[in-house]
């Protein structure tokens, strides 16, 4: 009965080795989304003690003629091992922003949306892992935005892109 008992820890102790895939110390590369303006954005991640957590920071600007924009997020990320290289991810985090609203406005609009603006962020996403250091991933990054401006809408659902380069 013993052998049995620890037969079958060794079995589910190495099913379990099996299935973690170590995310790589830290990663850079590109998202290409497109919520509240800001289509490209620089993402890095870096681990996060022993398990497969990560903090994700992602900075993306927008300069254009209807408005400029600079936009910053963290996020906290758990990581879970679907098979081999590929994984899938869920995180909350925070960001804020500034704007500055470059349309004509006329007085009875009380000027420019321009200003500082904070949201809370979700994030749900998966990711490939080549043998190379090389990521590809897609995901979905709801945002919920605090402000009086037009230019920045309440709830917008943020759905990318990108690749990161592991190291």
């Amino acid at each position: 009965m013993k052998k049995l008992f620890f037969t079958s820890i060794f079995i589910v102790g190495t099913f379990f080795t099996m299935q973690a895939q170590e995310i790589a110390d830290n990663a850079l590369g590109l998202r290409l989304g497109g919520a509240n303006g800001v289509g490209a954005e620089i993402s890095y991640q870096r681990k996060v003690g022993t398990d497969n957590n990560r903090l994700e920071f992602d900075l993306g600007w927008r300069n254009d003629s209807h408005f400029d924009l600079v936009k910053t997020t963290a996020l906290y990320q758990w990581v879970w091992n679907i098979e081999g290289g590929f994984n899938w991810y869920a995180g909350a985090g925070a960001g804020l922003g500034i704007v500055d609203d470059n349309h004509d406005h006329h007085p009875e609009n009380h000027g420019h949306d321009d200003g500082a603006f904070l949201y809370v962020a979700g994030n749900v996403g998966i990711e490939y892992s080549f043998d190379i250091p090389l990521q590809v991933f897609a995901d979905l990054r709801p945002e919920i935005g605090f402000s009086d401006y037009e230019v920045i809408d309440d709830f917008v659902p943020d759905f990318a892109i990108g690749v990161r380069y592991q190291f």
